[in-house]
């Protein structure tokens, strides 16, 4: 089995650290040496562990806006349908659409169109319902919901070298370092 065949049959290599401190230095030498394909798994949100990794920016705040600015759209459309349109009552000669009127409504319905579009959106891009990852065959990652934290840099990276990977996590102080199979 040449060298390609056995990387393709890695999901990456993981390194299990005891603490958060020592995890945000590895993942920085990790970035420093160009992995790029990286991820991290820690028990507590660590300060700066996104940008270590080459993080980008989540795009869920602009589907949130765009859930909020169709709830709005849709919460006035059905007002503005059933008082003027399907069902018109004047009473006391007030006008039929009546903004000040529609408003309650209107932003009810633009808190649940924002609240509906976030949780969808990120189901989605945490790729929810996944009751199975490559990265639970890591020995000992039960403990990353504990008090472990764990780096794996995927076989998928470009540079991926399966003993530069296992140096490199363990000169930057890594208690364990492991292969993950798919």
């Amino acid at each position: 089995m040449n060298q390609a065949e056995t990387q393709n049959a890695l999901y990456g290599i993981s390194a299990e650290f005891a603490d958060d401190v020592t995890l945000l230095a590895a993942a920085h030498k990790a970035r420093e040496a160009g992995y790029t394909v990286m991820d991290a798994y820690s028990p507590v949100p660590v300060h700066g562990l996104h940008e270590a990794l080459g993080g980008k920016r989540t795009k869920l705040p602009y589907i949130a806006l765009a859930g909020a600015l169709a709830g709005l759209l849709g919460g006035l459309w059905l007002q503005i349908w059933v008082s003027a349109i399907e069902y018109p009552m004047n009473v006391g000669g007030r006008p039929l659409v009546s903004w000040t009127s529609f408003f309650p409504v209107t932003f009810e319905c633009m808190i649940l169109g924002a609240a509906l579009a976030t949780i969808g959106g990120l189901f989605a891009m945490c790729k929810f319902p996944q009751p199975y990852h490559s990265i639970f065959n890591t020995p000992g990652f039960e403990r990353a919901s504990n008090d472990r934290y764990f780096l794996c840099i995927e076989a998928q990276d470009p540079k991926f070298d399966k003993e530069a990977v296992r140096t490199l996590l363990n000169d930057a102080g890594a208690e364990a370092v492991s292969e993950v199979k798919p």
